[in-house]
């Protein structure tokens, strides 16, 4: 065999699915056993350039790195309403961007698999979860600690790779690792965006070419506001909501100034300016670092 592969689980070079956590587990333990280095990419499918780069970022950590996609579509991270029936589930096409991206492993669960009959226990995400886009929707910060939970404790990675897209995400996720003491380190990775400024995301499929232009005010909102910083924080808020108030179609959620830890915003350093807003029955978000 190939140093660092492992029989009927994984060889280098060759994109190998698994669906069962019983299966994957223990090839994952085998390589860091050999000395690799697993960095997990957790997605819910529907890959894009922002996935790849997720990937690509993965790949330059330095050691030997094995990079782990896995593709989850996640029930609890759903609240009822929402738009669990028709999220995209394109799995072949996934699985060609996990073999143009060089992945070896790619770890596709079923929902039986990640929660079996009788399981019921949950992270809670405590109050920031309540916040923001908690606040919206209900329950979803729980539901999304629950899975990033269970599948860092299958794929057991030395690292796993987040996109700072969802912001709050990857700062709930980075209390959880450290709250809970999860052996391992959290990387995140600024926002693909496309050429007018708008974040890449698995939603912008949902908007047709009218609101597709329209949705472009979330990134040149975010953008007006930080380039006036140094005037303060209300001078912020006004001109990211100056440039919101031009598209009458996009309904805004929230647009918040917060601390890099989304605490209270900060008089000096480093900042977060959040966006929330409806497209249609499309619900996107963006956010862009500020600083003080």
């Amino acid at each position: 065999m190939t140093p660092g592969s492992t029989r009927n689980g994984y060889a280098p070079g060759r994109l190998t699915v698994h669906s069962e956590p019983a299966k994957l587990a223990p090839v994952t333990r085998a390589l860091r056993g050999a000395g690799r280095k697993i960095v997990l990419i957790p997605t819910m499918g529907a890959l894009h350039e922002g996935h790849r780069e997720l990937i690509r970022h993965a790949r330059r950590i330095p050691g030997s790195v094995v990079p782990v996609v896995s593709i989850f579509v996640n029930p609890l991270q759903f609240a009822a309403g929402e738009d669990l029936d028709r999220y995209p589930r394109p799995l072949e096409d996934d699985l060609q961007v996990c073999r143009e991206e060089g992945v070896d492993l790619v770890f596709t669960p079923q929902v039986e698999h990640m929660y079996p009959p009788g399981s019921e226990t949950r992270i809670a995400a405590g109050p920031l979860g309540d916040e923001l886009e908690g606040a919206a929707r209900k329950g979803h910060f729980d539901g999304m600690l629950t899975v990033v939970a269970k599948l860092l404790h299958i794929v057991g990675p030395d690292v796993a790779v987040f996109g700072e897209k969802d912001y709050q995400q990857l700062t709930l996720v980075r209390r959880m690792v450290r709250d809970l003491d999860f052996p391992l380190r959290i990387v995140g990775v600024p926002t693909v965006r496309e050429d007018d400024g708008m974040a890449l995301s698995s939603r912008n499929a949902y908007l047709d070419p009218e609101q597709r232009r329209a949705a472009g005010v979330l990134s040149r909102a975010l953008v007006a506001g930080t380039s006036v910083s140094a005037r303060g924080h209300d001078e912020v808020l006004a001109a990211a909501r100056g440039e919101l108030a031009s598209e009458p179609d996009v309904e805004v959620d929230y647009l918040e100034l917060r601390d890099a830890d989304l605490g209270p915003a900060p008089a000096s350093g480093a900042g977060r300016l959040l966006v929330a807003a409806r497209v249609g029955s499309t619900r996107l978000i963006d956010n862009v670092p500020v600083a003080f």
